[in-house]
């Protein structure tokens, strides 16, 4: 399946979880998520992204573990993952996807008197932030690549150069 119909998948099953664990094992897919693009990404995305999606790929290393609460949601979803077909939107949605997770593990911290449940919320957290640090670190250097292929060839240097006059 496409990198976007899986993020919409999993946006809309954060939006429809109402308990804790649900949300916490929304949280868990959505970082699995993000790591499967991330490894598809580094193989066959574009060039200038390849390190920051190895990166993307190994975020939560052995926070990321396949538990009861994953489980309880039909399995990993992640696992459909076919292409990535335009990076620049399925990076726009993992980022927005990797915001709600966050907002929705504040509120489960913030309610939970449950030691365990708080500091998994705590990691989870720490997980899709230093993922969304990565994605928006990705759409930085394709927005980048974008203004280098409209500006006209430099001829000294026999490449797109910086505008006239912009140095």
């Amino acid at each position: 399946m496409e990198a976007e119909r899986l993020i919409a998948a999993g946006r809309h099953a954060l939006a429809e979880s109402h308990t804790a664990l649900d949300i916490v094992a929304e949280a868990w897919q959505a970082q699995v998520l993000a790591q499967a693009i991330g490894s598809h990404l580094a193989l066959g995305g574009p060039p200038e992204l390849r390190g920051e999606a190895r990166g993307l790929s190994e975020i939560g290393g052995g926070r990321v573990t396949v538990d009861h609460s994953v489980l309880r949601t039909g399995g990993l979803r992640a696992t459909q993952l076919t292409a990535v077909g335009d990076a620049r939107a399925a990076l726009t949605a993992l980022g927005a996807l990797l915001g709600e997770v966050g907002i929705a593990l504040v509120g489960v911290a913030c309610a939970t008197d449950e030691d365990g449940l708080y500091w998994q919320c705590i990691e989870a957290i720490d997980a899709a932030d230093e993922a969304g640090d990565r994605v928006r670190t990705m759409l930085r250097r394709l927005a980048v690549r974008e203004r280098e292929r409209g500006r006209p060839p430099d001829p000294t240097r026999n490449r797109a150069g910086p505008t006239p006059g912009l140095r």
